[in-house]
Formats: structure tokens, sequence, C-alpha cells
């Protein structure tokens, strides 16, 4: 299919860890996909990162960035580890 590079132009694989089977899982697994596959299809926009929250008690106690296979975020070591900004994509 012209290699990874060109794959990515048509797919991307986002591993969503501690979701859980469909969800309820420990992990930050609620993401809003149809806006990100609304992007892509309807404006060119392919996603670099999925923003994902984890929801407790019924309030969001936790945002985690979701990168594109392989990468996995990585916490930058400073700021609220609770929140998605303060992670960065890494190789695995």
């Amino acid at each position: 299919m012209g290699g990874p590079a060109a794959t990515r132009d048509f797919f991307r694989l986002f591993m969503i860890p501690g979701m859980g089977h469909c969800g309820g899982g420990e992990g930050a697994g609620n993401i809003d996909y149809v806006s990100y596959l609304e992007d892509w299809v309807e404006k060119g926009r392919a996603p670099d990162a999925l923003l994902a929250t984890h929801n407790g008690a019924g309030e969001s106690t936790f945002t985690r960035p979701v990168f594109p296979y392989p990468k996995r975020a990585k916490y930058k070591g400073a700021g609220d580890p609770a929140t998605a900004d303060n992670f960065e994509p890494a190789e695995p």
C-alpha cells in the first residue's frame, strides 16, 4: 500500500490504553470520534492525536492525548498529570 508514510494518508490506528472492551475501563476512553472523522473526511484534516477523557462520578477526572500507533502518550514531567496538555508523543 506504499509503506507507512503513504498509509497514514488514509489509515491511522489509535490504541486506547486502559479503555477496556468497548469502554468502562480505568483509562481515558471517552472520545468524540465523529468530530475527528468529519474533519478528516470533509476537511482533509487527519488527526495527529485524539483527546480522551475519563469520567468518574459524572465528571471528567482526567484527560489524555491518544496518538496514532506506534506512538504513545508520555508525561512531560511537569504540570498536572491529569491534564492532556502535559503529555507528548513518544516512540515505543
